[in-house]
């Protein structure tokens, strides 16, 4: 008896273990999906058709022209809702469907896959709404 109780003592613990790293081992760094030197960096003009706040990012959904005049469906993701409001100072209408603008991304990881993690966004009217350099990695010196 007593090796069934320390059997399922440790089948237990093993459990419990596994369950409790779980939310350690779900989220990985930005580098891990996308290509983050800023000379692969991708830059589009487009118009956005969604904004989505939710946990754990916020993503872009926005549409670009291809070569071939067809539309291509893209997606940004950002930092977390809380990110972008505190430390970028966005708001919910920062950024809007039917706006145009110039959103630069670091890549997929995923040859071909229209999504990136983005870097930088500015408006129709120049103004910078996104520049985040802690998207890079190790800074600017990624690229050296």
């Amino acid at each position: 008896m007593k090796h069934g109780r320390a059997t399922l003592c440790s089948f237990s613990l093993a459990a419990v273990l596994l369950i409790a790293a779980r939310p350690v081992l779900s989220h990985h760094g930005s580098a891990v999906s996308y290509d983050t030197r800023l000379s692969v960096a991708i830059t589009m003009t487009g118009t956005v058709t969604e904004v989505r706040w939710r946990n754990p990012h916020v993503f872009i959904m926005y549409e670009v022209k291809d070569d071939k005049g067809g539309t291509v469906l893209w997606s940004a993701e950002t930092s977390s809702p809380t990110s972008m409001i505190g430390e970028h100072g966005w708001t919910r209408r920062t950024v809007n469907p039917g706006d145009v603008l110039t959103m630069t991304v670091l890549p997929s990881r995923v040859a071909g896959a229209p999504a990136g993690l983005l870097y930088k966004v500015v408006a129709a009217d120049g103004k910078v709404l996104l520049q985040d350099e802690s998207r890079l990695r190790n800074g600017r010196e990624a690229d050296k």
